[in-house]
């Protein structure tokens, strides 16, 4: 089964609408830059009443190691998403549960992920100046070939009308929305989450089917 995970969660409301549809991670953005970002403190409230399997997931952009831990301990994150410029030594410091971003702009893009050993790759789309949430689309035929490195999650432009034919082309690990599910940013769109998760189980079954 192909894993979905919700990200940019700011309210307890959207965090359960997300699990009752069937979500299997929530992403919770701590990078201040974003307009998504959410307290930590409100960030463990949340998670705090999260259903057993519904796993939370910490986003953060190049942030210090002491923070991250301090973050993850505070709030009860199961793994952490990291989206800046880390290095693999970096990401190794946190174990298996990690999530390392790349923005894919060509092939070149997909050499670096050589180099690093981490749980999942989320692959977005490169926009200049922008960390993630581009609401942009990439080739996806660039995933195919980054799927020789690890797991990989797809990110980037995903919506309910588009991520069936993602998942039949890529088949990847998991897939990642935030902006597409939504109906202003850092709010989402409840009928939107259901429609997404439906569209995507349906192309996963039609794989296996296949």
């Amino acid at each position: 089964m192909i894993k979905i995970k919700i990200c940019g969660i700011t309210n307890l409301e959207d965090a359960l609408a997300a699990a009752d549809a069937g979500a299997d991670a929530l992403g919770f953005n701590f990078y201040k830059k974003s307009p998504r970002c959410i307290d930590p403190e409100k960030a463990a409230e949340i998670i705090a009443q999260l259903p057993p399997f519904v796993m939370p997931v910490g986003v953060f952009v190049n942030e210090h190691e002491e923070r991250i831990n301090e973050i993850q301990q505070l709030t009860c994150l199961q793994a952490i998403q990291l989206h800046g410029d880390e290095s693999p030594e970096f990401c190794q410091r946190f174990g298996g549960r990690v999530i390392k971003a790349f923005q894919m702009k060509d092939k070149e893009s997909i050499k670096h992920m050589a180099h690093y050993r981490v749980g999942a790759f989320l692959l977005d789309s490169y926009r200049d100046g922008l960390r993630g949430g581009t609401g942009v689309a990439f080739d996806w035929h660039l995933a195919v070939v980054a799927k020789t490195f690890g797991k990989v999650i797809l990110a980037g432009g995903l919506t309910p009308e588009n991520v069936a034919e993602a998942v039949k082309l890529v088949q990847p690990y998991g897939v990642d929305v935030a902006g597409g599910v939504e109906k202003e940013i850092g709010i989402k769109d409840h009928a939107k989450i259901k429609k997404f998760i439906f569209e995507v189980r349906r192309a996963s079954r039609h794989e296996h089917a296949g």
